[in-house]
């Protein structure tokens, strides 16, 4: 497997974007965007088993990990012009975005927005909207509405271990759990109103990319219903992953890596 880099992108107007690379420069491009509070680091295991070939890309959202964490808005079309952003420092023309959870709306609003540079989407533990969602709701009223700084950690490895069905290695949960904690209570709560009160319901219906959707099937987060009503809209292929919880891309890399693999040489070959 190729080396691995880490590296900070410096974006117009100071924002600064953690992200790593690997793979073949030349090669077609994966970005990966990740969940709420996580950061590129929780898809490590993921990109362990993706091939040299592809030229992959997992990035720092702002406000999480080791980025600039900004005072703003953290709605989708936010994060969205961000990747696109970082395309353009990288010299990308065109990238399939993968998106797990949060990142998944992400995903769909740059494929929406940004339609001729999408080669391709995959949706993992995917959301149409989370406004108005039972879970969502719960989880800011509960929870995250009360943050203050420092954030609690046995508050944040309740929250990440509630995501997960499959035992993850110890080590890659204390490590995600630290990510976490990079994140301050302000982009806690301001990212989690974004998510409640923009309705992204319609976002589906301007997508034109090919689309994959992968799902565990004891995800207590994003329902069932979510994944079919997602895969119909974008005439997506829909896998589902048995025993497997919201965290798909941790608890079961290989064969999420698999999948993907085996969607953006699809994608490449449809580009062709």
């Amino acid at each position: 497997m190729t080396k691995t880099l880490e590296k900070i992108l410096v974006l117009p107007g100071g924002l600064e974007i953690s992200y790593t690379e690997q793979g073949d420069r030349t090669g077609p491009a994966l970005i990966i965007l990740h969940g709420y509070t996580d950061s590129f680091r929780g898809s490590s295991r993921l990109m362990a088993h993706l091939p040299d070939w592809l030229r992959t890309i997992a990035i720092t959202l702002r406000g999480h990990g080791d980025s600039t964490k900004t005072i703003s808005t953290y709605r989708t079309d936010e994060h969205a012009r961000d990747v696109a952003a970082v395309m353009d420092a990288l010299a990308l023309n065109r990238a399939v975005i993968a998106g797990h959870s949060m990142g998944s709306m992400i995903a769909q609003r740059f494929a929406a927005d940004f339609k001729e540079r999408t080669a391709g989407l995959v949706l993992l533990g995917a959301f149409r909207t989370l406004r108005g969602h039972p879970v969502g709701e719960a989880l800011w009223h509960e929870t995250i509405s009360q943050l203050v700084d420092p954030v609690a950690p046995e508050m944040v490895r309740a929250f990440q271990t509630s995501t997960i069905e499959k035992p993850v290695p110890a080590a890659f949960l204390e490590m995600v759990i630290e990510e976490s904690l990079k994140v301050p209570a302000f982009v806690w709560r301001a990212a989690a109103r974004s998510w409640l009160e923009e309705d992204l319901a319609g976002v589906t219906e301007n997508i034109a990319a090919p689309t994959l959707v992968l799902w565990g099937d004891r995800d207590g987060v994003a329902s069932h219903e979510e994944q079919i009503a997602l895969a119909s809209t974008l005439r997506a292929e829909l896998h589902v992953l048995r025993g497997i919880g919201h965290a798909l891309h941790w608890e079961d890399p290989e064969t999420v890596a698999s999948l993907i693999t085996r969607f953006a040489q699809s994608a490449q070959r449809v580009a062709a």
